[in-house]
């Protein structure tokens, strides 16, 4: 009798699953994202406060979020400000960072800023230069997908999607995935936010902030309450697409490193077993 413990696991088929446009764009926005992260942080440490409204002031209250230092008996501290609650924030190094003896004064650490230093006029020019490659990256994504049928069958959820959100969302919290040759209903979720609500508005609120683009589309000041809501905005979604990219490579970790990175590598991508395979896949 043979051992049945001793068989091989069975493997499901190599599928082709992402497309070259679909691979390429995704590793453009790696690293344009990282690079108007860690800018994006440089010029918001000129101002290191976000406002709802059209102004900001010292004649108005209207500060969500302030961040900063101020002088206590044991020296500097860094003191950031939510809604009007203040913390210590030292430890975060938000408000002061460096060693006590040269500490430095600003909102987030060089150590999270390009430059590392205070340097706004370069922290800018780099920051615009991603933004562009990122909007045409995007212009690029949304022609190709829509050919190719990338938004139709992978991004776009079906009813059926919504109605497995539940059984998906009690997999993921198991660790139990299924490698299918289209993406599960929580990845359509994630992906329809991030492509048709999250790219979108940093996009929009990101020009909104422009004066060149205010003098030639005023009505985007309308849309969005003013630059000073456009920047909070802003900011809130720069938050919404970090904490994205950290769920992100957890599930990649979680569902197979090797299998998700060869897939966005290649594009061939080991399904489970009994996924059904088409001509032209792999065994």
């Amino acid at each position: 009798m043979t051992d049945q413990t001793s068989l091989p696991a069975a493997k499901g088929p190599l599928i082709y699953r992402q497309s070259i446009w679909t691979r390429v764009t995704h590793w453009v926005w790696a690293i344009c994202l990282f690079f108007l992260l860690l800018t994006g942080l440089q010029i918001f440490n000129a101002h290191p406060a976000l406002y709802i409204g059209q102004e900001s002031g010292f004649e108005y209250e209207n500060a969500i979020l302030e961040i900063g230092a101020v002088n206590t008996d044991a020296g500097p501290r860094g003191r950031t400000t939510i809604f009007g609650q203040s913390f210590d924030s030292t430890a975060l190094g938000l408000g002061v960072s460096g060693s006590a003896e040269r500490p430095t004064f600003t909102g987030f650490p060089g150590a999270v800023t390009i430059p590392s230093y205070r340097d706004l006029g370069t922290g800018r020019v780099v920051h615009f230069f991603f933004g562009w490659i990122f909007v045409a990256t995007i212009f690029v994504w949304f022609l190709a997908s829509f050919i190719n049928g990338h938004i139709r069958r992978d991004i776009v959820p079906k009813p059926s999607d919504i109605a497995g959100v539940p059984k998906d969302l009690a997999d993921h919290a198991r660790f139990r995935f299924h490698h299918g040759r289209t993406y599960g209903p929580l990845q359509k979720l994630a992906y329809f936010g991030v492509f048709f609500v999250l790219f979108p508005l940093i996009v929009a609120t990101g020009l909104t902030m422009s004066p060149g683009i205010n003098a030639a589309a005023p009505w985007m000041l309308d849309l969005f309450g003013g630059r000073q809501t456009a920047r909070t905005i802003h900011f809130i979604v720069m938050l919404l697409l970090v904490a994205f990219f950290i769920i992100h490579i957890v599930m990649v970790v979680a569902a197979g490193p090797i299998n998700e990175l060869r897939s966005m590598l290649s594009g061939w991508y080991r399904a489970s077993p009994g996924t059904p395979g088409i001509e032209g896949d792999k065994p």
